[in-house]
């Protein structure tokens, strides 16, 4: 599991002291906790064990029940043109599936919405399980229905480079969705999968989002309107995702800023510029971090340079990507990073009906409409 994380176990504990200040934000925040809450993007990870122990720890487990997190969309690897995709793929699901039998009492698969409101009531933590890339696919698209037996609900068109689908974000010839890209959104929307269009190149993107027939989903992204990056998505395709019915979600990530170091005020201009474009109904959030905030220490540097060094040679590193840059908004960096950023979004004028869509309601509806439930 990843150990990359670290979490403030200190925050329950505080609390419980901390008088009637704390009791009159969690009475202003009820909304939160009855909400259905959804990270259309995030990531499956304990802080706290071993990198090959499978078992939560109580620790990683008490701090993940007070982030307030109902359900994540966890990816199933590989990405990017290796050597074997498919067999890396089942390599990875076969690890996914150890992971939900080691933790029965915490996790849910989610096969349908339905499991959703179901992990809410029995407060364990609900798993999607999803694709970045359909690299493992290729031309055989029945496999694609394999990956659907497997639990995989959504899949993912392309990732950062060009697959046999269409061209991803870094390609800079920019050529688009090809032949078997149609093909595929259509065994997709068979199949009752949901698309997925992030890291996909400008025009692959707005051209599977003119193809789909059904509500589909930018997972995590920012608005190119606002800084010109290659990860972050045009007003046009916010709008043609929205127009489907889908949702778009805003990752807290580097790539808010050309400078690699977003504040907080710069997710909060991404999230109300996309709200403004696709309307309220069609906005969400996927960190592409987790419910779980990044540990800073030293050794926990040292690792995050490792990846991004791995990255970088691997050729699917963006631009601005770096031994320096940590993949996350740090003044959300914190076990409350989803109950602060609504409560800030709050007080820029959003209603609890508002935020409840943002948070997780909009997800919900097109995952309903994907997968039934």
């Amino acid at each position: 599991m990843q150990v990359d994380r670290r979490t403030l176990i200190a925050t329950g504990a505080a609390a419980l002291v901390a008088g009637p200040a704390f009791a009159q934000r969690r009475a202003s925040s009820a909304w939160y906790d009855r909400a259905i809450i959804i990270d259309g993007l995030g990531g499956l990870g304990d802080p706290y064990t071993p990198e090959e122990q499978l078992r939560m720890s109580d620790r990683g487990w008490i701090e993940t029940l007070q982030t307030g997190v109902t359900v994540i969309r966890d990816t199933v690897m590989p990405v990017g043109n290796v050597v074997d995709p498919w067999g890396d793929y089942q390599k990875a699901i076969a690890e996914k599936k150890n992971i939900f039998n080691a933790n029965p009492d915490y996790l849910l698969p989610v096969k349908s919405a339905a499991d959703i409101l179901k992990a809410k009531r029995e407060k364990k933590l609900g798993v999607i399980v999803g694709t970045q890339d359909t690299s493992m696919v290729g031309p055989e698209l029945d496999r694609l229905a394999q990956l659907k037996k497997d639990g995989v609900l959504t899949v993912q068109l392309t990732y950062n480079n060009r697959n046999l689908a269409g061209d991803g974000a870094l390609e800079p010839a920019n050529a688009g969705l090809s032949k078997l890209g149609r093909a595929t959104i259509e065994r997709i929307e068979a199949e009752k999968l949901l698309l997925d269009l992030s890291h996909g190149g400008a025009r692959t993107m707005a051209e599977a989002a003119a193809h789909a027939k059904r509500p589909l989903v930018i997972s995590h992204t920012g608005a190119r309107a606002l800084t010109d990056h290659v990860r972050n998505t045009s007003d046009e395709t916010i709008k043609a995702v929205a127009d489907k019915g889908g949702v778009v979600g805003v990752y807290f990530m580097p790539f808010l800023t050309l400078d690699s170091h977003p504040k907080g005020e710069d997710l909060l201009r991404h999230v109300e510029h996309i709200a403004n474009v696709a309307g309220e109904d069609h906005v969400g959030i996927g960190t592409d971090n987790g419910p779980l905030p990044q540990l800073l220490d030293a050794e926990a540097k040292e690792k995050l340079k490792k990846w991004a060094l791995d990255r970088i040679k691997a050729g699917i590193a963006a631009p601005g990507e770096g031994v320096d840059v940590y993949p996350m908004v740090e003044d959300y960096n914190s076990v409350d990073r989803y109950r602060r950023f609504a409560a800030d979004l709050q007080k820029r004028g959003w209603s609890d009906a508002r935020l409840e869509k943002l948070m997780g309601g909009n997800f919900l509806r097109v995952y309903r409409e994907a997968w039934g439930g």
